[in-house]
């Protein structure tokens, strides 16, 4: 199973679960472990994953960090679990001390719903304050996946890591900054647009208004691209459609039902009207047979007729409905297979033969 599968997996077990685990204990273990185990690391290896890392710092002697996942023996990442009812908001302070006397440079604070990931962008081997990724596990964006699988054993890399890391910290701050916005535009927004398009003097009545106009502008702009975006997606799905029927009508088209092909038919209702009603008994032309149904269902085939080529054949179906292919001279050798023919109809029927 590949990371995107182990954590929708983990994702739906965590909604199964949750409201069965009253502990930290319990959140560890079940939620947790099984994260670090789809990172691809052994929680049964003390050399990979160390449970109760001492962190100590100062005279506060004793500390320790929840988990510390090592490489070449050195901690990669430090990991400090909470109860998963917990407010991780609270408990930041406390992996910020531990970061700081370890020598890693990432950090992880989980209560294994809410995972927030640190490292040190600002000062060096002091953890900064806000985490450059952040995600509800269930509630995970497809976008995020790509950023927690470059914490997997098999993709780490420390400075590939680092590099992106500012980039998603303030890709995140902005998109925040963002939806404050359009909730509520700042003045220096508002008035950021109204310099632009409006020549006279800025006025509390024309901030007023212009605050107004800004949000609607911004929430119809994005309006218009969703929509558009829809009409995109539903166009190129009528387009396709259209190919598909088109291909279809083609295909059709070149089939060409011959009176040879309708002559055995007609031999075929002769010897089968003794059996049956000869209104259960339908053709189905395809360019590479005449087919001859019971009910008209594909799964009761009675025999095909190949007379396009320059030898003529009849295929027959047994009781298991394996193909026996009968080479035939003319339509009227048809008749030689009135038993085989008759048989085929009784096992459809559950007539014993």
């Amino acid at each position: 199973m590949d990371i995107h599968n182990s954590i929708k997996a983990l994702a739906d077990k965590i909604e199964q679960l949750k409201d069965k685990i009253e502990t930290e204990e319990s959140t560890k273990h079940a939620f947790v472990l099984p994260f670090i185990n789809l990172l691809g690391y052994d929680t049964f290896n003390p050399t990979e994953v160390v449970p109760e890392f001492t962190a100590d710092l100062g005279l506060k002697k004793g500390e320790k960090v929840d988990y510390a996942i090592f490489q070449d023996e050195e901690p990669i990442l430090i990991i400090e679990c909470k109860n998963w009812r917990e407010n991780l908001d609270i408990h930041n302070s406390q992996l910020f001390r531990y970061f700081h006397v370890t020598q890693t440079r990432f950090a992880l604070l989980t209560n294994g719903i809410d995972y927030r990931f640190y490292t040190d962008l600002e000062e060096t081997n002091k953890m900064d304050k806000k985490p450059f990724l952040e995600y509800t596990i269930t509630q995970l964006k497809e976008s995020i996946i790509p950023e927690i699988a470059k914490f997997h054993k098999s993709n780490f890399d420390i400075d590939k890591i680092v590099d992106n890391a500012s980039s998603l910290k303030y890709l995140k701050e902005i998109k925040k900054l963002i939806n404050s916005e359009l909730q509520e535009s700042s003045y220096d927004f508002v008035r950021l647009f109204a310099n632009q398009v409006y020549s006279g003097r800025l006025t509390e009545r024309v901030m007023e208004e212009f605050t107004e106009l800004v949000h609607i502008a911004f929430n119809q702009t994005i309006s218009e691209k969703v929509n558009d975006r829809l009409n995109s997606a539903l166009n190129k799905e009528a387009e396709k459609q259209h190919e598909e029927v088109f291909e279809n009508e083609e295909e059709v088209s070149k089939i060409v039902t011959t009176e040879e092909e309708l002559e055995g038919f007609r031999i075929v209702i002769a010897i089968l009207r003794r059996k049956i009603d000869i209104e259960r008994i339908v053709h189905r032309d395809t360019q590479s047979y005449f087919g001859i149904l019971l009910d008209n269902n594909n799964r009761k085939p009675i025999c095909r007729l190949h007379l396009d080529g320059s030898k003529k054949y009849i295929s027959l179906f047994d009781q298991d409905k394996n193909v026996h292919r009968e080479h035939i001279e003319s339509i009227s050798n048809i008749y030689d297979f009135e038993e085989q023919l008759l048989q085929t109809i009784d096992t459809y029927e559950g007539v014993d033969v």
